[in-house]
């Protein structure tokens, strides 16, 4: 599934499951909430994109909050390091 040529705003619509054809209907805040509440984590509406993702790594470590910037929670969602922002969302499965 990696195609580090999508944007993260491509891939977090993925996620949320929020594509039509291949056209990402939400910003990515909106595509992380949506994906956050379908993975019945509460995303804590007003939080930015970072601190909702930040909540879905949380809820899937035992409520371990990394409190990590973009790039680095992407990774972490990835089960990766060192990646770009596009690269390491392409790499999250769901």
């Amino acid at each position: 599934m990696a195609d580090a040529t999508r944007t993260l705003c491509y891939h977090l619509n993925r996620l949320a499951n929020t594509l039509i054809g291949d056209i990402p209907q939400y910003d990515s805040q909106g595509a992380a909430q949506i994906w956050a509440k379908n993975n019945s984590v509460t995303p804590y509406n007003g939080i930015e994109l970072v601190g909702v993702l930040n909540n879905l790594y949380a809820s899937r470590h035992a409520g371990v909050n990394p409190h990590r910037d973009l790039q680095g929670i992407l990774n972490a969602l990835a089960g990766t390091t060192g990646y770009g922002e596009n690269y390491a969302a392409s790499l999250i499965a769901s």
